[in-house]
């Protein structure tokens, strides 16, 4: 049939083209209309179809993927509310600058707005999250089709692609039948032109020699300064980052996401307590910056964001080859459009050599953050159960290049507390785009394709809102440790404003569900244990390395109780640091 035939050389063009493109993952969820993309995505020998039946599952489950390999992955779906489903993934992918290219099935322009099933205005769909819009052409049987749908395809992945990375919108209409041809010689060469058929070179951006030797000028004589650095950095900018740090003599604040607390790098100049002692009120005028050199985006430490807010430094240069205005201090003084690599290599070369008064000011920030960190380490091993101790555990017991996944709310805050600087190689991930909780574990197992061994660790909330997700790992036979802390509830709301109103508290932000996770996690033909002791959750954790597969590690504490033992150790580890520094 002449149908079948356009209809199976176009898609495959485009199938094709995608794999020519550098796309080798693909995220499909089932249904009709979307057949012969599937089936064609399927068939091709270079491309790996992962199945995710719950299109919102498969949305995060792409992105981590996408985090993990730093490579573009794509998302297929069926017409309707299959593909608005999309839409958390999609909006997280944009805010936290990860290229996917997510393909939607549609019914033919006859069809739409008619009444007919499954029919919704595909148009446009993600609105201002995506960066780029197509809806293609129907398919024909000619050269020129070929090539015009193999041109979308190339461009749509280098568009997801191109800094700031992003996801991009393709909306495919099909008309029946839909079943395609495979028995079709040359399946794969129809409209092919070459290794690609656009190729696209991205550039890296930069600044003339002048616009360096400004901000060296800018820098010159400069004794308070501070290197910050947040999430999306690259293992090239670590390095520089130190290097810069060295030659500026500069402490660099690390938020837990920049990769800069864990690994063989030089940790010299790293400081990873900036969260801890940046809380209390004494905390004087000899650590206030005159100049801060920011990476990547905001870091997660809420004490930081204010500390920078309310001593305003004279200059505070944002490097951001993203072109984004990433700023919640509304303090920059300078945005700058460079890769960060780049960027610290050009400016060391024109940078004067250190002033003593420079050394002091980082012996300074060393002093308070080396305390720091020894008081956190001895107080919290003194608090017995407590959900910040469970970083450190984790940090101890995980074997070297474990993946780290972490959810949003109290976990990621424990993080950026406790996790401190180690030689052991820990990538770590947390989808702070929107900061959301959903799709949280979709995600981790996105990213356990990637790793021998991947760690979640999540609140119950937050693994609630995503238990289908755990189909993922039975389906695809992937390895995933999840470490649950189980507080009956939202715990970070214990530590706002509102749980000071005790009269719709719990039944409003508290929310208790008394769920027994064993059940579900049974279900996806995991393995859960319930640890009572540290003890307990070091021989499940090594249970589950030794074993494979899903794992699920609770950790049952109390919301109350976890909220005074925070504030407590805050404030000992406050009259810790004000007691060996003087401080009265």
């Amino acid at each position: 049939m002449e149908h079948i035939k356009s209809l199976t050389t176009y898609i495959a063009s485009f199938v094709d083209e995608l794999v020519e493109a550098n796309v080798e993952e693909v995220v499909v969820s089932p249904g009709s209309r979307s057949t012969p993309i599937a089936m064609l995505m399927a068939e091709h020998p270079d491309i790996h179809v992962h199945l995710n039946i719950d299109e919102r599952s498969a949305g995060f489950f792409a992105l981590g993927i996408a985090k993990a390999k730093k490579k573009p992955v794509a998302l297929v779906c069926t017409s309707g509310t299959a593909a608005a489903n999309y839409y958390p993934a999609v909006i997280e992918a944009h805010y936290s600058r990860i290229p996917l290219v997510v393909i939607t099935a549609d019914r033919p322009h006859e069809l739409r707005d008619i009444g007919a099933p499954q029919a919704i205005n595909q148009n446009h769909l993600f609105g201002q999250y995506a960066k780029w819009f197509v809806d293609t052409a129907l398919p024909e049987e000619s050269a020129d089709m070929n090539r015009y749908i193999r041109t979308v395809a190339s461009r749509a992945v280098h568009t997801a692609q191109a800094i700031p990375s992003g996801p991009v919108h393709i909306n495919v209409p099909l008309r029946e039948p839909i079943v395609p041809d495979l028995s079709i010689e040359d399946l794969w060469s129809q409209g092919k032109r070459g290794k690609s058929y656009v190729a696209a070179i991205h550039g890296e951006a930069s600044l003339s020699e002048k616009g360096f030797e400004e901000i060296a000028k800018r820098l010159e004589g400069t004794t308070k300064g501070l290197i910050i650095c947040g999430d999306q950095m690259s293992l090239k900018a670590v390095d520089s980052v130190c290097r810069l740090a060295d030659a500026l003599s500069f402490p660099v604040l690390a938020d837990p996401l920049s990769q800069l607390r864990s690994g063989k790098h030089s940790k010299e100049n790293v400081i990873e307590t900036y969260d801890t002692f940046l809380k209390s009120d004494k905390v004087d005028e000899r650590f206030y910056p005159e100049v801060v050199i920011r990476f990547g985006a905001m870091p997660v430490s809420k004490p930081l964001l204010q500390f920078l807010k309310a001593h305003e430094p004279k200059e505070m240069f944002v490097v951001d080859q993203g072109k984004g205005w990433r700023d919640p201090t509304l303090r920059s003084t300078v945005m700058i459009e460079a890769n960060e690599t780049l960027f610290c290599e050009e400016l060391i070369k024109r940078l004067s050599a250190n002033q003593e008064e420079s050394t002091s000011w980082l012996s300074l920030w060393k002093k308070i953050n080396a305390q720091t960190a020894q008081a956190l380490k001895t107080l919290t091993s003194g608090q017995g159960w407590f959900e910040g101790q469970v970083v450190q555990e984790i940090v101890d017991v995980v074997p070297e290049g474990t993946a780290l996944f972490v959810g949003n709310s109290m976990p990621v805050r424990d993080i950026d507390s406790f996790f401190l600087n180690t030689e052991k190689d820990i990538p770590l991930f947390v989808n702070r785009g929107a900061n959301g909780i959903d799709g949280v574990v979709s995600s981790a197992l996105g990213v356990s394709t990637a790793y021998d061994h991947t760690v979640l660790f999540i609140g119950d909330l937050s693994f609630y809102h995503d238990l289908n997700g755990l189909l993922a790992a039975k389906m695809h036979n992937l390895n995933l440790t999840v470490v649950l802390v189980n507080n009956d509830g939202g715990g970070i709301f214990s530590f706002l404003p509102q749980s000071k109103q005790e009269k719709h508290f719990e039944f409003l932000f508290g929310t208790p569900t008394g769920l027994n996770f064993e059940h579900a996690t049974r279900l996806y033909d995991g393995t859960f244990s319930s640890a009572s002791s540290w003890e307990e959750f070091r021989h499940a954790m090594n249970h589950a390395f030794t074993k494979g597969g899903l794992h699920v590690v609770e950790i049952r504490t109390t919301r109350t109780e976890n909220v005074e033992t925070h504030r407590s150790l805050w404030k000992l580890v406050s009259e810790e640091i004000n007691l060996s520094n003087g401080v009265e």
